[in-house]
């Protein structure tokens, strides 16, 4: 059998059918809008919708200097919020936070006193505003014993939140040789803070800190230009050069950037504030779909219905460069055929929205109602069919001299496994 007639069997039999919807939005006229960065990795988002505005490098990895204190304040936010500590609750200065994360160890420190005690309240702010490194290493050993077991919490709570190609290795950012994360996930965690904490990311807006009668003002140098900052967190290692997680709002809109690889303090700031210029002036709404209007169908398994829709819970919304020439498609995946009963509202695939070469948005899709079990004979014959195509593929790789794996569990694409 030839391969294409192998593939369309399989498609047709399996019914692992994801729908492509090439040309979502037609292209506008020429006239694109561009930007480059001298920023080696750089990413910009549209928190609302999720559309991506711009990337580069977003998901090669490099050391993320002060941003990990980003994990680090989760860790603390989850446990004031979930009653496990609270604003009150007063950490320890150990010799080793004083030692290594005071003025001593030659990074930025909130200058806290050896063996003396001091609320939360007081430590997030040296750990935010100050980027104190004795802040992070108190509430890491105070909370799990060791460093190393708050990094434990970290990657455990970044899997969780879905920072899927970063690793954490202590609180404070210090270099570590496995110790990366990437742009598209530290936009993530800014994400997450800010619609999960709204209480504590005003933190992040505080311009300066006193501590111990010393006065330092908030590192993030976009909260002194008129451009509607309101976080997050700098970064710097030689390694990995000077860093930026920002967010500012400007008209109800907020957007969230990471810049990282950059030279100077000065080139940080001056891209910063050029990239979120460029991102509040040069983009359009669109809507793609509503809440709960049908995106596609998908394929079904044993069930009284061959296939049922798939939907968003909330609207699809892209933005889209103005005048832009760029080809927009959409694309369903997931893992089919689905196997009967399935419960409406339940997770069944995602949405990928391509611009051009940016994936510009990537969104769950659910089960638009319920689909029961089919009647015997209805599951026979599906059975049936599965167990064709298992047949036809590896008949298939036998004729290739590949080694068959079983099943037909493929994330479904029109264009085949992705």
């Amino acid at each position: 059998m030839s391969e294409r007639r192998f593939r369309a069997a399989r498609w047709a039999l399996a019914g692992m059918l994801a729908a492509v919807l090439n040309a979502v939005l037609p292209p506008a006229p020429a006239r694109a809008q561009t930007f480059q960065t001298a920023a080696a990795h750089a990413i910009l988002v549209d928190a609302e919708s999720g559309s991506v505005l711009f990337e580069k490098a977003a998901d090669e990895p490099f050391s993320p200097a002060s941003m990990a204190k980003l994990m680090t304040a989760e860790i603390v936010f989850r446990a004031i919020k979930e009653g496990r500590l609270s604003m009150d609750t007063e950490f320890t200065v150990t010799e080793d936070a004083w030692r290594r994360g005071g003025a001593g160890g030659g990074g930025s420190s909130m200058f806290a006193q050896v063996n003396s005690r001091i609320k939360l309240s007081d430590l997030l702010r040296g750990l935010i505003v100050q980027s104190g490194n004795d802040a992070a290493i108190t509430i890491a050993e105070n909370m799990a014993g060791t460093e190393e077991a708050f990094a434990g919490m970290m990657n455990q709570r970044a899997k969780e939140i879905g920072l899927t190609r970063s690793t954490f290795r202590n609180a404070t950012g210090y270099s570590a040789p496995d110790q990366k994360v990437t742009a598209r996930d530290m936009a993530r965690i800014a994400q997450h803070l800010i619609d999960s904490y709204p209480e504590f990311y005003k933190i992040y807006s505080e311009r300066e800190f006193t501590w111990n009668k010393i006065k330092q003002q908030n590192r993030n140098p976009l909260l002194t230009l008129d451009i509607g900052a309101d976080g997050l967190k700098t970064g710097y290692l030689e390694e990995s050069g000077y860093a930026l997680t920002g967010s500012a709002v400007q008209n109800g809109q907020r957007l969230i950037m990471v810049v990282s690889g950059l030279k100077t303090a000065r080139d940080r700031a001056a891209e910063s504030r050029k990239m979120m210029e460029w991102g509040f002036r040069a983009f359009e709404p669109r809507q793609v779909f509503a809440a709960n209007e049908p995106v596609a169908d998908v394929s079904v398994f044993g069930g009284e219905k061959g296939s049922v829709p798939v939907v968003a819970n909330k609207p699809v919304r892209l933005l889209l460069p103005r005048g832009t020439s760029d080809r927009v498609t959409a694309k369903v995946v997931y893992q089919g055929p689905l196997v009967a009963p399935v419960e409406q509202g339940r997770e069944v695939g995602r949405l990928r929205v391509t611009r051009g070469d940016v994936l510009a948005l990537e969104q769950p899709l659910y089960a638009g109602e319920t689909v029961e079990a089919g009647t015997l004979s209805q599951r026979a014959l599906d059975a049936a069919m599965e167990v064709g195509t298992d047949l036809v593929r590896r008949a298939f790789e036998k004729a290739k001299g590949g080694n068959a794996s079983g099943g037909s569990s493929a994330a479904g694409t029109a264009n085949g496994n992705s």
